[in-house]
């Protein structure tokens, strides 16, 4: 069967490039011009991704995206001409998986498209109740049921701040580069925007630290890139963050 992926863009050129490409690649297509309308469809349709544009009559993308988050974790990847980091920030905040900038590269967007779709089919569930939970001072984080918690009260995080705090977690000490981090936890190879990694580490350190400016669980070894403190009340003695 088919993977269905929905398309919303109100730039036809745009949106016909990618549809051209999706079914190359075998992929069933939808599309929408307009955010009410691509809301519509992803409530009816239940597409498996959604390549969604910002700027778009009706609805933004950012608008689209909170909504579709109350009651889906369909991958949504944001499609954009603009690059201001604000912009990269609030989308992934809303819970957005990815980020690509137009003009974008085929090659990468199919990429992405196919890494996104392998994280949503490789996520762990849990079985008669069974979960694997693991912690680290006031923060727990279970497996199975992708969930985290500090001082035993649940935190929002969106998929993809999931998928980076176990990643890290699970490593305990090893530090990886924002590099390493793109192929691991977003599953593609290096396109040239590392800020995709900064950004969700700051959204998930403003959500899981006291103090995100001096974080105590996730810390940044300084010109290499980020690794989970395991022993976090020591985290202050670490002289590489600020």
């Amino acid at each position: 069967m088919n993977r269905k992926i929905l398309v919303v863009d109100d730039e036809k050129n745009i949106v016909d490039l990618i549809t051209y490409n999706l079914k190359k690649e075998g992929y069933t297509v939808i599309t929408a011009n307009d955010g009410k309308a691509g809301l519509e469809l992803a409530q009816s349709e239940n597409p498996e991704l959604i390549l969604l544009d910002i700027m778009m009559p009706k609805l933004d993308g950012f608008e689209v995206c909170r909504k579709i988050r109350e009651r889906s974790q369909v991958p949504i990847i944001m499609l954009t001409a603009r690059a201001e980091e604000i912009d990269k920030v609030l989308g992934l905040g809303l819970g957005a998986d990815d980020y690509v900038t137009k003009p974008f590269g085929v090659r990468e967007l199919m990429a992405r498209v196919k890494a996104n779709l392998r994280k949503r089919d490789g996520q762990p569930q849990a079985e008669d109740g069974a979960s694997q939970i693991l912690n680290f001072g006031e923060i727990s984080i279970d497996i199975g049921r992708y969930e985290v918690t500090r001082r035993g009260e649940s935190i929002n995080l969106t998929r993809r701040e999931f998928e980076l705090i176990k990643f890290l977690a699970t490593a305990k000490t090893q530090v990886f580069s924002r590099e390493a981090l793109l192929e691991k936890v977003w599953g593609y190879e290096y396109f040239g925007d590392v800020r995709t990694v900064d950004v969700t580490i700051r959204r998930l350190r403003a959500k899981i630290e006291d103090n995100p400016d001096k974080p105590r669980y996730i810390l940044t070894k300084r010109g290499v890139g980020y690794y989970f403190n395991e022993v976090a009340s020591q985290a202050e003695e670490y002289a590489d963050n600020c």
